[in-house]
C-alpha cells in the first residue's frame, strides 16, 4: 500500500482532474456521531476535492445510523467510507470481497489506538461503574466499536453481571449515536454512557480528538460537568475503505487524496477525521482480526 500511495502521489492526479475511470459517480459513506447536517457539512470540502480529482459527481450518504453505511458498501451504493472497528468486521463477515481497508488514522503520539470510554454528570456523585448499581447506561449503536461492542465485553468482565436490563444496570439502552449519548448525559436523560476518544490531549477540551471533542467544538458540552467513570483497553482504530469493485485508478487516486489530507488542508482533516491527527497511513485486514473475533463471539 506504501507503493501505492507512493505511485499515486507521484502523477498529476491530486493538480488536475482526470477521466472518469468508468465511473459516473462517487458517493461517500459517514457513520452517526453528530447529528446529519454536522456531518455532511463537516464532509463537504472532501466532497468538493474529490469531485475535482475524479471529475465525477461526488454525494455524501449520512445514514440515521451505522448499519446504513454497512448496508450501503455491501450492497454497492456507497463507494468510501471510515468505518469502526466493528463496522469493518461487520462488513467482511457479510461479504469478504464486499470492501477493502486503505488507511487508518493516526493520532499525535504516532499510534492508531483510541478508547471507548464511560462518563456521567460530575453532580451525580458517579465516579466509577461500582456506583451504576441499577441506574440508566446508556450506548451508541450496536453496530459502534466502542458504542458498544467493547463495553459490552469489557464491562461484564469488570462488573461481573451480564449488560441484560436490571441485571446490574437498572436499565441498558441504546441511545442511536456518540452525539446523542453524550446530550443525553449531559442533560440528565440517562446516568451515565459510552463514547469514543483518543485518550490524548486534555479532558476539559474532550480530549484531542473523539466524539467529545466534537461536542466540545459544537458547544453541546461544558466537559467541566462531566467525569470519567470507566476506560476500555486499546481499540484499534477503524480504517476507511474502498469498495473492491471499484476501477484499480479510482482506488489509487483516492487513496492518495485521503493520505494527503492533513497536509494540503489541515482544517478539512479536523473535521472528517474528528479532531487532531498526526495523519493517516496504510493499514489492512490483519490489523482487525481480534475484532472480527469478538463479534463472531457476539453473534453466537
Amino acid at each position: 500500500m506504501k507503493k501505492l500511495i507512493a505511485a499515486a502521489l507521484a502523477t498529476t492526479a491530486l493538480t488536475a482532474p482526470v477521466m472518469a475511470d468508468d465511473i459516473k459517480e462517487f458517493r461517500i459513506g459517514v457513520l452517526g456521531g453528530e447529528n446529519a447536517q454536522d456531518r455532511m457539512n463537516s464532509y463537504e470540502c472532501l466532497r468538493t476535492k474529490t469531485e475535482d480529482l475524479l471529475g465525477v459527481k461526488t454525494k455524501v450518504f449520512a445514514p440515521a445510523d451505522y448499519n446504513g453505511v454497512t448496508q450501503g458498501l455491501l450492497g454497492g451504493t456507497i463507494d468510501m467510507a471510515w468505518l469502526g472497528a466493528s463496522g469493518y468486521a461487520k462488513t467482511f463477515l457479510s461479504d469478504p470481497e464486499a470492501v477493502e481497508p486503505i488507511l487508518v488514522k493516526v493520532n499525535n503520539d504516532g499510534g492508531y489506538g483510541y478508547y471507548s470510554v464511560g462518563f456521567a454528570r460530575k453532580d451525580a456523585g458517579i465516579e466509577s461503574l461500582d456506583a451504576m448499581k441499577d441506574k440508566i447506561f446508556g450506548f451508541g449503536d450496536p453496530n459502534s466499536t466502542s458504542g458498544f461492542l467493547i463495553p459490552s465485553i469489557e464491562i461484564p468482565e469488570a462488573t461481573g453481571a451480564t449488560m441484560t436490563s436490571g441485571d446490574y444496570f437498572g436499565e441498558v439502552k441504546f441511545t442511536g449515536g456518540h452525539e446523542q449519548t453524550i446530550v443525553a448525559v449531559y442533560n440528565g436523560d440517562i446516568d451515565a454512557g459510552v463514547t469514543w476518544a483518543d485518550g490524548l490531549g486534555e479532558w476539559e477540551d474532550g480530549f484531542n480528538s473523539g466524539a467529545l471533542r466534537k461536542a466540545v467544538d459544537a458547544g453541546l458540552v461544558d466537559m467541566n460537568e462531566l467525569v470519567q467513570i470507566w476506560q476500555s483497553k486499546p481499540i484499534p482504530e477503524g480504517p476507511i475503505v474502498l469498495r473492491k469493485a471499484l476501477p484499480e485508478a479510482t482506488k489509487v487516486k483516492m487513496t492518495a487524496l485521503m493520505a494527503s489530507l492533513p497536509a494540503m488542508d489541515s482544517e478539512c482533516a479536523y473535521g472528517v477525521l474528528s479532531g487532531e491527527a498526526k495523519g493517516l497511513m496504510p493499514i489492512g485486514h490483519d490489523a482487525y482480526e481480534v475484532i472480527i473475533e469478538a463479534r463472531k463471539l457476539k453473534s453466537n
